[in-house]
């Protein structure tokens, strides 16, 4: 039955990964954006810093940096350790080069996405937003069957795929060791961060929020601090280390002589499923944001991306390529990162790899669940019940016990396969909407240019629909 699902979820991939279709959206989709906001990406990077300081609009709201801790939270994960270790071993060194590609590209798609969150999201009782993609969908477009549908896929996406997946791979750092060896299995695993997931989840968005503002910032500078040592200790393989990605990037017999296999293939792949752009998931995090203008959460989130792959992905590359390990189809995942840090810290080195993971992937998933309920209001119309909202959370716990003990091969094709439907799904809706954020982008920089703090109205730029907060 295993066999049957898993060659249904290939056949899917298999369409979807054609050069005409995601890749082609994605690349297309952040090239055209990039234009169309005048390279925002470097325009506005300085400004990216300075708005995501700020407090939030109203006492006890969530504030950029806490909604940027969350969206981060799910894009540095496990993606920036074994999803680099993978497209490297199975793509070449170039493949990094393509993940720098659709990063700073998918930069503009993230901001369109986001700003366009944040126009029209929606209001609590208490007064907090919450929106995402489904609600632009539904609220711009008139369609609110898309916004359901995309909703499922979201559901399907963190609650399941990712997060199945980010279980598997802490719990295959472990594999090295001893003590895993002799008798801890990879259910022991499971169930210690099943649980500890429970606990998190039973708090809701405002502890979520709390425990990612602590622990991203702190895991991301140390992580980096460490590669930057790796670094410095195997200085003199930096040269070589540069010519192996430029070669391996630009190796185009080799690339279109097996394009689902090549470099660029695994850095679209990869890249994707490290910083997300384009896919509509951080925008639900975004539009929790209690903004003074919908464009400042729009910059936060485009610095997510730059920090999820050209930072912390770049790290794991360089970490690794730098020791001189020859990356093979072997060694891909967990066991090519912690033979690489093993060769220039010994022992120490693959301890520190799981610590790491431990702390990416226990964020990695509690960012991926805080899509998930705003998606399940989407469908229901409604809050959940609270029984409702219970069944569902200790699902998703379960799901994180089952990917502790899943297939390998079965989980990273369910994930390719769920993130490719989301960027079907929602890059062609940006793409229609794309207007909407430039506009707001263009009333933005009015107010910078003549001194103001931006406070936006969606009157301002001829927004007819109802909207929450822009009134």
């Amino acid at each position: 039955m295993l066999n049957e699902i898993h060659a249904g979820i290939l056949a899917v991939s298999n369409v979807l990964y054609q050069p005409w279709f995601v890749p082609l959206l994605l690349v297309a989709g952040g090239l055209y954006f990039t234009f169309r906001c005048g390279f925002i990406q470097v325009r506005l990077f300085r400004e990216s810093f300075k708005v995501i300081m700020e407090k939030p609009k109203t006492k006890g709201g969530i504030s950029s940096f806490g909604a940027l801790m969350v969206s981060t939270a799910s894009r540095v994960g496990t993606g920036n350790i074994i999803g680099v270790s993978t497209a490297i071993c199975f793509g070449g060194p170039g493949a990094i080069f393509w993940m720098w590609i659709t990063a700073f590209f998918g930069g503009a798609t993230a901001f369109i996405e986001s700003t366009l969150a944040q126009i029209y999201k929606k209001r609590n009782p208490d007064g907090t937003s919450y929106g995402g993609p489904a609600f632009y969908m539904e609220t711009a477009l008139k369609q609110r069957w898309l916004g359901v549908i995309f909703s499922i896929i979201i559901i399907l996406i963190y609650a399941v795929g990712y997060n199945l997946l980010a279980s598997y791979n802490l719990q295959s750092t472990f594999e090295t060791f001893s003590f895993y060896k002799d008798g801890m299995t990879p259910a022991v695993i499971g169930i210690i961060l099943a649980v500890l997931f429970g606990i998190i989840v039973i708090g809701g968005a405002k502890r979520l929020t709390h425990v990612t503002g602590v622990l991203v910032p702190v895991m991301g500078v140390l992580y980096v601090l460490v590669a930057l040592m790796v670094l410095a200790l195997n200085i003199g393989n930096i040269p070589s280390m540069f010519a192996d990605i430029f070669r391996s990037a630009f190796d185009f017999h080799a690339i279109f002589g097996g394009f689902a296999g090549s470099c660029i293939m695994y850095g679209i792949k990869r890249g994707l499923y490290s910083n997300e752009a384009g896919m509509g998931s951080a925008p639900n995090a975004a539009a929790t944001a209690d903004v003074s203008h919908p464009v400042k959460q729009g910059l936060v989130q485009m610095l997510s991306v730059f920090i999820d792959t050209l930072l912390i992905c770049t790290a794991t590359a360089f970490m690794c390529l730098s020791t001189g390990i020859v990356p093979t189809k072997e060694l891909a995942g967990a066991p090519y990162v912690q033979e690489s840090m093993e060769s220039v810290f010994g022992g120490f080195g693959p301890i520190f790899i799981a610590a790491a993971m431990s702390l990416f992937a226990f964020t990695t998933l509690i960012g991926n669940y805080s899509y998930c309920e705003g998606c399940l209001k989407f469908i229901l119309k409604r809050n959940p019940s609270r029984g409702g909202l219970l069944l569902f959370r200790t699902i998703a716990t379960a799901v994180v016990f089952v990917g502790a003990v899943a297939n390998a091969e079965l989980v990273w094709s369910l994930a390719e396969m769920l993130q490719g439907l989301a960027v079907v799904a929602n890059v062609p809706v940006i793409l229609i909407l794309g207007g909407v954020a430039v506009k707001c982008l263009n009333d933005y920089m009015n107010q910078r240019r003549h001194g103001l703090d931006p406070h936006f109205k969606a009157s301002s730029i001829g927004i007819k629909q109802d909207t929450d907060f822009w009134k």
